[in-house]
């Protein structure tokens, strides 16, 4: 093979796996990361304890514990008791019940949308969830902790919709792609980047580039994850820096810390091999050997003139 070809098809496959190399650690992380509800659960865990998240988990709770009094009271209850509920949720949401409840839930449902994603024959139908057991087990702890009226708060067994029926579809068939991508992305990646380097015509030039590829290929999902942490705050409703706001960002900032981990790991390796390459090809190469047949002297000069003998 003509050396400009080798060096061409090299470099179609080095680009290739540069490309490719940001793709498979996405799809190896979602499919091991929020894709996994232990995982999952781990990394929300912390945002119980973050003061958006609390706020707005407080304002939920308030609202739909004012809900349930207006429908006893059979009338819309007065501002200060609203006040009081609000104060109350807030105070709920400082407490070892709210940590628990905060972990069922988030468990449960997890759970119940990737039983959904994986399941075939569940087309067409919706993903709901009852969180009465969420709520009889918080009920429960506060009655330990000798909360006034905690026995009284009231368990419906109702079924949550977490996901409609077509937004389920449409997240099935992604995650059998991301299936099937997180196991061949990375696999062809390598084999792009072995064989670029195997079939070019200087083999430490083209470490450098598959190093330098990878690099950016890394900083390229790094800027990705902030400019998708952006685009999710910006598509909720309200202000962007309200209690909902600040919620949506610190939960996607947990859940792509592993991500934003690795998209840097993929820079720090690529900047390694190829200033390793680069140096190595610059300091490494052993001095020239002279050949038997070269006159000694001192290197660069040119060599002594035959005399001519007089016979």
């Amino acid at each position: 093979m003509f050396p400009r070809l080798r060096s061409a098809l090299s470099a179609v496959l080095i680009a290739l796996a540069s490309l490719l190399a940001p793709c498979a650690t996405l799809a190896v992380w979602a499919m091991h990361g929020p894709a996994d509800t232990a995982r999952y659960a781990a990394a929300v865990a912390p945002l119980a304890d973050d003061p958006h998240v609390r706020d707005a988990a407080a304002d939920t709770l308030g609202a739909g514990f004012a809900g349930y009094v207006d429908e006893t009271a059979a009338g819309p209850v007065n501002g200060a008791v609203r006040l009081f509920v609000r104060d109350a949720a807030r105070s709920f949401t400082r407490t070892e019940a709210f940590h628990e409840g905060w972990d069922a839930a988030h468990r449960t449902v997890h759970a119940a949308v990737l039983r959904a994603l994986r399941d075939d024959g569940a087309a067409g139908r919706a993903v709901t969830v009852d969180l009465a057991p969420v709520t009889e087990r918080v009920r429960d702890r506060l009655a330990e902790d000798h909360v006034p009226f905690a026995r009284r708060i009231p368990v419906r067994h109702t079924a949550l919709t977490v996901l409609p029926a077509h937004e389920t579809d449409r997240l099935r068939k992604g995650y059998h792609v991301l299936d099937v991508a997180a196991f061949w992305l990375p696999l062809a990646a390598v084999a792009f980047a072995v064989t670029g380097i195997a079939v070019a015509a200087r083999r430490r030039r083209a470490v450098t580039a598959a190093g330098i590829g990878t690099a950016l290929g890394g900083a390229l999902l790094a800027l990705a994850v902030v400019v998708g942490r952006r685009l999710t705050v910006a598509e909720l409703p309200g202000p962007v820096d309200g209690p909902a706001a600040g919620a949506a960002g610190a939960v996607y900032d947990a859940l792509t810390e592993t991500l934003r981990t690795a998209s840097w790991l993929l820079v720090a390796l690529g900047l390694t091999v190829a200033l390793a390459s680069w140096l190595t090809g610059r300091y490494g190469r052993p001095p020239r050997r002279r050949s038997p047949a070269e006159p000694a002297g001192e290197p660069g000069a040119a060599p002594p003139r035959p005399t001519r003998t007089r016979l």
